[in-house]
């Protein structure tokens, strides 16, 4: 279930684009403005709007670090922003001076990507505020660009229809004929795939375009192969042109917008149809998902943007980081902890954790006596609420080291049962994972795909006793 729970109405011109971080939501603007907003109750942060830009702002996006908003504008610069307090860092101009179409950050935040109305494309280094390379697509207007979350490479879309596949030195690795009419957007889900019995990795990526098309691509990684570009499907349901698209945090959903007035919320494991949203009174120039919170913004020409709130039992971010959580947790940077934190309802403690320089390794150091002595998280009851939730993160780290038996597994998630229950099919589930599956009309059998004759589900205590006795001896 998705719920509209605000509107923004503050730009009083077209919305070109929003951006969320951990924290803020970003929104850009013909108003030539950039405003920001606090994530907490939507109130606009006091140095907002931000002002610069002599013409329209194209495009807004925050650094993963959470330290830096970039914005790119008709008037040929990019700006990069303090998200903190607003203050203007630098200004950095197009080398041809033509209009800056889009921006995007590296996921660790060292280099900004801009693209203009020329195909110019450009990676600045964020430290030294200052060019690093620079490079060209054939032919058409660059208009769309996604990072990998590995950062090795990066992908572009032009106007012409091309998407273009660059390694971090600015190397064309591969180009695809993708949108006959033009790419309008793409974007890169954050959750590779990986082939056990092969060397790829697989990225999956959305684009969208002037057809009316969404397409689904898989980005194949190989150490002999290079890089391969292969289709997969095509996702219909927009009868005009698709304007955005974005991955939801733990890739299972992709919402797109259309000059239809339609925003359409997607499964992409099966490209079903999950929500279509259609609030908006003019174009869907532009959609988000929060990276820690189940948020989704749209913006449109209405000049609105409407944030909506996801059922939590639906939330992807908290089932992205709990995937995660299972892969490597010492490997975490400070905004994978601060995705946790939210993911656990305790996002209260995302500005304490980041002043500490929180990352994977340090928080699964703490203890009760350094959450209290050098955090200084002065409740017992809290102290004790975040130390149960860090020792739950061991224990799923611990259960991951060694197989888990193929009967502890929910057929629908593949994860560890934590309250099992027995369907109508004699097969037994995680029973959220069940239930999310029957509320989205699903009526059939997970396993044999035939109708359930009932839709009760029945504890299975048996197979629950028999998970917590293999838990203790994973504790040994």
């Amino acid at each position: 279930m998705v719920t509209l729970i605000h509107t923004l109405a503050d730009h009083s011109d077209d919305v070109n684009y929003c951006a969320f971080s951990s924290s803020c939501l970003a929104t850009c603007s013909l108003d030539k403005t950039i405003r920001v907003y606090s994530l907490e109750d939507f109130t606009e942060l006091p140095y907002s709007p931000l002002k610069g830009h002599t013409y329209a702002v194209h495009c807004c996006c925050f650094s993963p670090s959470g330290h830096f908003l970039a914005s790119c504008s008709t008037d040929g610069t990019s700006v990069v922003w303090d998200s903190g307090n607003g203050q203007m860092l630098a200004v950095l101009e197009q080398p041809s001076s033509s209009p800056v179409r889009i921006c995007r950050f590296s996921p660790d935040s060292t280099c900004l990507v801009s693209g203009a109305a020329d195909g110019s494309v450009v990676v600045w280094n964020v430290q030294s505020l200052r060019m690093y390379r620079s490079g060209n697509v054939k032919d058409g207007s660059l208009v769309a660009c996604a990072f990998a979350p590995s950062g090795n490479f990066f992908v572009t879309g032009s106007s012409c229809g091309d998407l273009t596949v660059w390694d971090d030195k600015m190397r064309c690795l591969c180009n695809e004929k993708a949108h006959d009419l033009g790419v309008t957007c793409c974007d890169i889900s954050s959750q590779p795939v990986s082939d056990g019995e092969h060397a790829f990795r697989y990225f999956q990526m959305a684009s969208c375009g002037q057809d009316n098309q969404i397409k689904l691509w898989l980005i194949l990684l190989a150490d002999s192969s290079g890089v391969e570009l292969k289709y997969r499907c095509t996702l219909n349901g927009h009868s005009a042109p698709v304007l955005a698209c974005a991955f939801s945090p733990d890739g299972q959903m992709l919402v797109s917008g259309s000059v239809d007035k339609c925003v359409i919320i997607h499964e992409t494991s099966t490209g079903n149809t999950l929500h279509t949203l259609s609030q908006h009174t003019r174009y869907v120039t532009t959609c988000a998902f929060a990276p820690c919170s189940p948020l989704l913004a749209t913006g449109s020409m209405d000049k609105t943007v409407n944030i909506w709130q996801f059922d939590l039992k639906q939330a992807s971010a908290g089932n992205a980081v709990k995937s995660e959580s299972k892969v490597a947790v010492e490997d975490w940077s400070e905004d994978d902890v601060s995705a946790w934190l939210c993911a656990q309802d305790l996002a209260d403690f995302v500005g304490l954790f980041k002043r500490n320089n929180i990352d994977g390794k340090e928080l699964l150091k703490l203890t009760k006596e350094s959450l209290a002595g050098e955090l200084k998280i002065e409740s017992l009851g809290l102290r004790n609420k975040v130390f149960q939730k860090i020792e739950a993160l061991r224990m799923d780290m611990r259960a991951a080291t060694v197989p888990v038996p193929d009967e502890f597994l929910c057929p629908i998630t593949r994860e560890l049962m934590k309250d099992p229950v027995i369907a109508a099919d004699g097969y037994s589930y995680e029973r959220e994972a069940m239930e999310n599956w029957i509320t989205n009309k699903r009526r059939s059998s997970p396993m044999t795909n035939l109708p359930l004759p009932s839709l009760m589900l029945t504890p299975n205590r048996t197979l629950k006793m028999a998970i917590s006795r293999w838990l203790e001896t994973q504790q040994k």
